[in-house]
């Protein structure tokens, strides 16, 4: 990250306020240019900001998180979204060796046991892999809402993200579900199949399930878990003791796993 850009992040958040989500965005692209990614999972919110960066620049850098858990209906709209929209999409995978001695520890369902195991494997398959995607980035752009959560409420159109060292772009932090809908039919924008379905937040499948009348967006999911942050990991911190004696481990079984392969 160029340093000379830190100062200016929240009076760049205070400018952009009020200002509509286009403008972020053209503002990120000209400050960033091809050191900015747009992360996505192609959600609503993300379809809304892939139509609108793409008309700013459509070799804008793409990237989708593939955790080895998606519905196949999230892969089929990959390639849905790249032949209509006409993007290209870098897909991201989680490491083969964190995701192999963490199975092997806990079992493939790990995420059912226990909150600071399902906090592991959203690390394992999702944090980790994002990290490593955003190495060369400057800047990143999410598809965060403020009335999605508690833990979102705060969410600034542009803020530090020190985990990363980067700039993260909140275009939508200021939307409501009904605008980004209107937006998606409005022009005519592909939109992920499980909608259909009753999903209102799209994951990994074993971890979402549809929303049922009167629940919340993120109601789906981790839904066993009761009450909750109900986060991964890649925008809010989820720390935990047992979280960080959980990934202790598994950054003990891969050296071990490594050593033995030596």
């Amino acid at each position: 990250m160029t340093t000379s850009i830190l100062p200016d992040v929240e009076a760049a958040a205070a400018r952009f306020e009020p200002l509509p989500a286009s403008s972020v965005l053209a503002w990120a692209l000209d400050i960033f240019g091809g050191r900015l990614a747009v992360v996505t999972a192609f959600q609503a919110e993300g379809m809304v900001i892939l139509d609108l960066v793409r008309r700013l620049d459509p070799g804008v850098r793409v990237v989708t998180i593939d955790t080895g858990r998606l519905p196949q209906e999230t892969h089929d709209f990959v390639d849905t979204v790249r032949a209509r929209l006409g993007l290209e999409v870098e897909v991201v995978a989680p490491d083969a060796a964190a995701v192999e001695a963490m199975v092997r520890r806990h079992g493939p369902n790990l995420f059912r046991h226990d909150v600071a195991l399902r906090r592991l494997c959203c690390h394992a398959r999702k944090v980790e892999p994002l990290a490593r995607a955003l190495r060369d980035a400057d800047a990143w752009v999410a598809g965060l809402r403020r009335d999605t959560g508690p833990t979102r409420a705060g969410t600034a159109k542009v803020e530090h993200d020190p985990v990363h060292h980067a700039v993260k772009i909140n275009p939508l932090a200021d939307w409501t579900r009904d605008r980004v809908w209107e937006h998606i039919r409005a022009n005519n924008l592909p939109v992920h199949p499980l909608y259909e379905q009753g999903y209102t937040s799209i994951g990994c499948a074993p971890c979402t399930r549809p929303a049922r009348p009167g629940e919340d967006e993120r109601a789906g999911r981790w839904w066993w878990e009761g009450a909750g942050d109900r986060e991964c990991g890649l925008h809010h911190a989820t720390p935990s003791e047992r979280f960080d004696d959980a990934l202790a481990t598994l950054r003990s079984d891969m050296s071990a796993g490594t050593e033995l392969q030596g």
